[in-house]
């Protein structure tokens, strides 16, 4: 049996942690408190602007041919070679648009840039999330020099919880075993803090968005 001052001592650590967990709930109750900025003057700039703000690109299309359109024109500019892909709806509408594209294995080492889609984008943090169930599978987010993707309005949320509730929406039961976001190019400052792109990953990173 406890003491009375072993007992009292236990009591009292009992009442701090209760006090302390009332405290915890109170500050981490966020129900009333914006977390986020405003998606600001609406979602497609937002994005467009975040995306910007860490070194992305975004260019805004008005329907699939000014998508292709801007895309072969960036493809010319830059001097791709070609543009590697391992979707076969891209592969087919890049060959219908007479923008060179290899989906060869023996071209993929080799790449200058890598054409992929996307789950979803996130207006307020700029970012693509990316899945395992892709078909182009998780090598092409990382792989490329250049990370190309191409994305519908459609895809666009505000947050990034509602990006997490729209694939658990999307998926239901079946969720992707790796779900991931990318936030604009890859990027360290480890060394001497000055910034280096495509220290772990593309060093380059565009999103073409279609409206339509």
């Amino acid at each position: 049996m406890p003491t009375n001052s072993s007992r009292q001592s236990i009591l009292q650590k009992i009442s701090f942690a209760r006090k302390r967990r009332m405290i915890f709930n109170e500050v981490t109750n966020a129900n009333s408190v914006e977390i986020y900025k405003p998606i600001l003057p609406d979602a497609v700039t937002c994005f467009k602007n975040e995306l910007e703000s860490i070194n992305g690109q975004c260019f805004v299309c008005e329907n699939e041919l000014d998508l292709y359109t801007k895309l072969n024109s960036f493809v010319h500019q830059n001097h791709f070679p070609f543009l590697y892909s391992r979707d076969s709806y891209i592969v087919n509408t890049l060959k219908t648009c007479k923008i060179p594209f290899s989906m060869n294995d023996s071209d993929f080492e080799g790449m200058q840039a890598g054409i992929t889609g996307c789950e979803f984008l996130i207006a307020r943090t700029g970012s693509v999330m990316v899945s395992s169930a892709s078909i182009s599978g998780r090598q092409m987010n990382i792989y490329p020099p250049v990370h190309i993707v191409l994305a519908h309005v459609s895809q666009l949320v505000n947050y990034p919880e509602d990006a997490l509730i729209a694939i658990q929406e999307k998926y239901g039961e079946s969720i992707p075993s790796t779900i991931s976001t990318i936030t604009g190019p890859s990027r360290t400052a480890d060394i001497e803090k000055t910034l280096v792109l495509g220290a772990h990953g593309p060093k380059e990173f565009i999103v073409f968005l279609c409206k339509d």
